[in-house]
């Protein structure tokens, strides 16, 4: 009896925990393409009771006795729901077409693409996977329709110049506004270099999940007074709900230049040298022989040496570079988190220069209850750069093509030669130390609180530290330590910036019809900067490289600057029909950059759309799936102005070891930021279920109160005041289309996109031209673009003598052999007509092949370097090998000079070296193999990828000298950079890398 009434009470407890656990569920996903991993399926009304699909796609889940509806979802497929109808249940996911579908994130907030009336360019971690790309936003390079990026260089951890729409402002920055995971963050570089470091470099591509471009007003104006050169907003990967994943990528690989330059061998450079001695009358024409003229002038007996060095190739080498990545996300309905570890080493394709980059990611994201989410995550990286000297010194290794071939790298007891003609700039690497070393941090936590079911408050707060310390040694060998008995300088720069966001957001839906969605926020920025260094020199020996060594402290200063920004925005989004869209935002900043009377600016924008096919009148078509017309205007603002442009400044001076003031600058309390005015119309359209999909858009862009010094007597002691003065515009027309050619087993899709931006400037001061002169070309003139070509136009060589030619006038029409007599004129301009990007993506299989080029065209490049290695043997520099075509008398139909050693014929700043710029590159082809998920399954992997990539294949472009993207710096200020457009001057040339790697995932 004891027995039975123990096996029925077992088994009623075996019953109920049966009706307590439910019932099991087991089925697999699968696709047109074989089985599905990571998707994710839970019980429809209960996300948290879910599971993910292994990597045969196979699922096994729990649910509830009354459970009657299993959703799957997985990005790249539809959304599928099914009926609960047995234990086993098997699904094929179809392929998501509609691209138009993706959510895209906008300011404080995301919003599905379809709904969008801005202009809002994406790019996500797909489009860059699996390329070495260097930083951030060269993913952004040939992708963005609209957005212009010149890598400007070949040196390692160099800024990127980024355009969004043209160029908006003479005199402060024209960057975007770069905004990641909500905070906006410090892009000014802190470095004493003029080129200037970057900003982005600390952050690895591999945790980027996307960069939305925000381009018109409508997009950009919820960021007010620094919207006007666009906004790049940058998220970064968050944990997912299901199985812990863990995704590890290695690849390692080399680099090579893209081009070197055709310099003369020992033989050519005598002849050239020797003509050009004969030929310049030289000691009124008591010439004996080239080699008593090189020792006259040189000292040394090079001349008749052996020696045929190619300078060239001392300043490249094959440079190498792997990179680490881990990453290890998953979690449950409750948390999720993130955590990622990257490393990446660099050796440049220029002897020392080195690029090491080591980081850190943790992302957490937790559900307290159904009315509470918080989260967070912080960035922490080091980035070692070891630098090599601005484009424009002696000690640049790309100037070593200078030297004569005739004169040895390394003297006979094995050291440098420290007796070239110019100097061994690689003196400074055997005996020299350039580091600069990056620490940064970024960091943001959030909370999230949804008051009612429609209302939901958001509280962000994050900061962005960014510590930068630059050291320099220059040993007693060196040109600029020589002099000192050695020198070491330790700079360090401090950039502290804190951010919060609180924002409420309403979303309701109305009788089916009316879509709303209210946001309304509140912002705050404080960023300090602190700059200090030290010099030290007179050192006892080159073993001590550090300040405390030195016997002399030369030099030392330290300064700060700080601004900051409240805001007040809002934004209303309507959709009535689903087919009408209107969107209005506002946005007012109070920055301690602006005057004191104008403490306040106000950014409205409002926008419109209107989804045409889902009119009655096309509803039935069933090859149009997408037809979509958006408008738009609004105001935004540059506020990149300098933190105290607006006030009167004093600084302390010496007066006779008593420490006194004096003046520094002239205040304006009306100064404002920069205003844009933006007009936008954009076509959106989706043929044969987005087989074919693509967008259209017009714009213009005026922007008005630009920052110019303005003259003023004197009589204070201030010659200029900076003042809003100026006006300039931009107009344009972007185009892109994306196609799905086949999409069976054998899958192929391209991608284009071409963009045209005109920029006018329409006022100055005075209307009075901007040109600096000297060797540089750049000028700002009323009714022409920023930064134009002017000088003197090269005319050619006079047949009958040698002489270099230049035209009188713009006319053209009559010539002079009168430097001096030739009159400055429009000779070229550096803006390119035109520049896009197209791409092509093809799989089978288990392989896949991605190819992506960019090109640029109708833009001029002036190449300064020239004036130098390209100007018929007026001095010692070795010659490009093309000036060996030099005007004799029996060779009278050339464009290259007689040659005449000190005497300039034909070397002076001109048009002679103004070349055109466009090129076609391709940017990156990447092959890559998918291993089998059953023989990976064997080793208990979820996949095996193994690929090839090369960045930067091949160019094909007119352009002379080594790079056709490129820009060097002026030197000069802020203004001077934006001026000086489209120079070249011994720029290094960009990299062409080849890698291997394998990514695993367990």
């Amino acid at each position: 009896m004891k027995k039975l009434l123990f096996s029925m009470i077992l088994s009623l407890g075996l019953i109920s925990f049966a009706f307590a656990q439910g019932k099991v569920i087991t089925g697999k996903v699968t696709s047109a393409s074989g089985p599905v991993p990571g998707v994710s399926v839970f019980v429809k009304g209960s996300p948290a009771n879910g599971t993910q699909s292994d990597a045969t796609g196979a699922f096994k889940l729990t649910v509830a006795n009354d459970a009657k509806t299993l959703v799957f979802s997985f990005i790249g497929y539809k959304i599928k729901e099914l009926p609960i109808t047995g234990s086993i249940l098997n699904v094929n996911l179809e392929e998501e077409n509609n691209t138009l579908s993706d959510v895209v994130v906008v300011g404080y907030g995301t919003q599905n693409k379809r709904d969008v009336t801005g202009s809002i360019a994406k790019v996500t971690a797909a489009d860059f996977k699996d390329r070495p790309v260097p930083t951030i936003e060269g993913a952004l390079q040939g992708k963005a329709p609209g957005v212009f990026i010149n890598s400007g260089s070949g040196k390692l951890g160099q800024a990127l110049q980024i355009r969004v729409r043209g160029i908006s402002s003479i005199s402060a920055s024209n960057q975007p506004l770069f905004v990641i995971d909500g905070v906006p963050i410090v892009s000014e570089a802190l470095g004493t270099y003029t080129e200037a470091d970057n900003p982005l470099a600390a952050i690895s591509p591999d945790d980027i999940e996307s960069m939305e471009v925000l381009k018109d007003a409508a997009s950009a104006a919820i960021y007010g007074a620094r919207g006007s050169n666009g906004v790049v907003l940058i998220t970064t990967k968050k944990g997912k709900q299901g199985r812990t994943n863990i995704d590890f990528g290695y690849y390692a690989g080399f680099s090579d230049p893209t081009k070197k330059g055709q310099f003369l061998n020992a033989d050519q450079y005598r002849q050239l040298l020797d003509a050009s001695f004969k030929y310049n009358n030289y000691d009124g024409g008591d010439y004996a022989n080239a080699a008593e003229m090189w020792k006259d002038y040189t000292g040394t007996d090079d001349w008749t040496s052996n020696n045929n060095t190619n300078w060239v190739n001392e300043a490249f080498r094959r440079g190498h570079t792997q990179q680490y990545n881990l990453n290890i996300n998953g979690g449950d309905a409750k948390t999720r988190f993130m955590l990622s570890g990257n490393f990446n080493n660099n050796d440049g394709i220029i002897v020392s220069n080195r690029y090491v980059r080591t980081g850190g990611r943790l992302s957490v994201d937790h559900t307290v209850s159904k009315i509470l989410d918080v989260g967070g995550s912080i960035n922490v990286s080091k980035v070692d750069n070891y630098r090599i000297p601005t484009d424009n010194a002696f000690s640049n290794p790309l100037q070593l093509n200078a030297l004569p071939p005739i004169q040895p790298v390394r003297d006979a007891s094995g050291q440098l030669n420290g007796s070239t003609v110019y100097y061994n700039s690689l003196i400074d690497y055997e005996n020299g130390k350039n580091l600069s070393t990056t620490y940064r941090t970024f960091a943001n936590a959030y909370a999230s609180l949804k008051i009612t079911p429609d209302l939901v408050l958001r509280s962000e707060y994050g900061f962005d530290f960014n510590n930068l310390e630059e050291e320099q040694f220059l040993g007693s060998k060196t040109q600029d330590g020589g002099s000192t008995g050695g020198s070491s300088t330790d700079y360090m720069a401090k950039s502290i910036n804190f951010n919060t966001n609180n924002t409420l957001n309403y979303t309701k839906t109305f009788n089916e019809k009316h879509n709303l969605n209210v946001l309304a926020g509140f912002a705050f920025q404080d960023t300090k900067f602190r700059y200090s260094s030290v010099t030290g020199t007179t050192l006892p020996s080159d073993s001590f490289t550090k300040i405390a060594s030195a016997a002399v402290i030369a030099a030392g200063e330290s300064s700060e600057t700080r601004h900051t920004f409240v805001s007040y925005l809002a934004r209303v989004n309507y959709k009535y029909e689903d087919k009408y869209l209107f969107s209005a935002s506002i946005r007012t900043d109070g920055s301690s950059r602006f005057g004191v009377n104008n403490r306040y600016g106000t950014f409205p924008a409002l926008s419109a759309g209107w989804i045409i096919n889902q009119e009655d009148f096309l509803q039935t078509s069933t090859w149009l799936s997408l037809l979509k017309l958006r408008a738009s205007y609004g105001l935004t603002g540059n506020a990149e102005i300098g933190d105290f442009a607006s006030r009167n400044l004093y600084r302390g001076v010496n007066y006779a070891g008593v420490g006194g003031t004096r003046p520094s600058q002239l205040g304006d309390p009306n100064l404002s930021w920069e205003n844009t005015t933006n007009y936008n119309i954009g076509l959106d359209f989706g043929l044969f279920s987005d087989r074919i999909s693509g967008t259209v858009e017009y714009y213009k862009k005026k922007t008005t109160d630009l920052l110019l010094n303005a003259p003023i007597a004197a009589t204070n002691g201030f010659s200029s005041i900076t003042q809003n003065i100026g006006d300039m515009q931009n107009k344009g027309f972007e185009f892109s289309l994306n196609t799905r050619n086949f999409v069976g087993a054998f899958k192929w899709s391209t991608s284009f996109n071409i963009s045209l931006n005109r920029n006018k400037v329409l006022r100055l001061v005075d209307d009075q031209p901007i040109y600096t002169g000297g060797r540089f070309l750049g000028r700002v003139a009323v009714g022409e673009p920023l930064g134009y070509f002017y000088g003197k136009a090269y005319a050619g060589v006079d047949p009958a003598n040698g002489d270099a030619l230049y035209y009188i006038d713009a006319s053209r029409t009559a010539t002079t052999n009168d430097y001096s007599l030739a009159q400055n004129q429009k000779l070229g301009d550096p803006n390119p007509k035109f520049f896009g990007g197209f791409g092509n993506h093809f799989s089978f299989k288990n392989f896949d092949l991605d190819v992506q080029a960019q090109f640029v065209s109708g833009n001029d490049i002036y190449n300064m370097a020239g004036v130098f290695q390209s100007a018929n043997g007026d001095y010692f520099d070795n010659q490009t090998i093309d000036q060996l075509n030099y005007w004799t008398p029996t060779n009278r139909n050339t464009p290259i000079p007689q040659p005449r050693f000190g005497e300039g014929n034909g070397t002076s700043p001109s048009s002679r070296w103004i070349q055109d710029g466009s090129y076609l590159r391709i940017k990156s082809v990447v092959f890559s193999y998918n291993i089998p998920k059953t023989f990976a399954n064997k080793y208990k992997l979820q996949n095996v990828k193994l690929f090839a990539s090369a960045l930067n294949l091949f160019t094909i472009t007119g352009y002379k000298g080594y790079d056709p993207e490129v820009n060097t710096p002026s030197g000069g200020n802020l203004q001077s950079d934006n001026i000086q457009l489209g120079h070249d001057f011994y720029t290094p040339p960009q990299a062409r890398t080849i890698t291997f790697g394998v990514n695993i995932g367990l």
